[in-house]
């Protein structure tokens, strides 16, 4: 019996070193692919500028909208790319844990947030007993500036926006963080689609965006081994948890 545990045990590591490789080559192949893909669509820009600004008063009203059209697919292409880039340097980037205060971060990623908020009113209900977690401080406060951004955006009908910071305790010595709004919401049986890369429920005319900050926020909350998840209802709000290691 013994044996079989060992040749199972062998298996299962021969089979996370194939997964780890798989992972690391997609991050590669990601990267490269929208590294490469970026340098030709700058020129792509830049020359559908430079023919917009030759043509001048010789293209008639159509015809320029056509350029603007195209001009503004190439930066949406861009910004794109750049969200991919993103999502591949946080599989990549090394990890630097420490025991790190979530009520320090929260602040700081509200004062990131700061001078997009200037014109709008935000009610803030924060755990004053938010604990210490392990993790890299900076990805962490990146995580917390989006999602708290995407509360924030989805709430825009609000007046005050309110946004909920709260946690318990989890098994295992986690700490399951969560960040609830009341706006918009979104169909429950969608949520499995809501972590994914260029994922997007609403109009993009109505929220602008391309799609990536959450699925920034669940890569991040992997890189630190723990889970992403998110409930809602249509017009009702909507609430993200998550886990992260509380610090010893």
């Amino acid at each position: 019996m013994s044996d079989e545990l060992e040749a199972l045990r062998q298996d299962h590591a021969r089979l996370r070193q194939a997964l780890e490789h798989a992972r690391l080559e997609l991050e590669d192949f990601t990267y490269s692919v929208s590294h490469d893909l970026r340098a030709s669509l700058r020129h792509v820009t830049a020359y559908l500028q430079i023919i917009d600004e030759d043509a001048g008063e010789l293209l008639d009203r159509t015809n320029h909208a056509h350029l603007q059209t195209a001009g503004e697919a190439a930066r949406q292409m861009g910004r794109l790319m750049d969200g991919l880039m993103e999502l591949s340097r946080l599989g990549r980037v090394a990890l630097h844990p420490s025991a790190v205060s979530l009520s320090t971060l929260v602040a700081e990623a509200q004062q990131v947030l700061a001078p997009e908020l200037a014109q709008r009113a935000v009610l803030w209900r924060v755990a004053p007993d938010l604990p210490g977690v392990s993790g890299d401080a900076a990805l962490l406060r990146q995580m917390l500036v989006q999602l708290l951004a995407n509360a924030l955006k989805f709430s825009d009908h609000q007046n005050p926006a309110a946004i909920e910071i709260g946690w318990e305790a989890g098994s295992a010595g986690q700490c399951v963080l969560w960040v609830r709004d009341e706006g918009v919401g979104f169909q429950p049986e969608q949520a499995a689609r809501l972590f994914r890369a260029f994922t997007r429920l609403h109009p993009a005319a109505e929220f602008p965006g391309i799609g990536m900050g959450l699925a920034l926020a669940r890569k991040i909350v992997e890189r630190h081994g723990g889970s992403i998840s998110a409930s809602a209802q249509t017009g009702a709000g909507c609430c993200v948890r998550l886990s992260l290691p509380l610090a010893p």
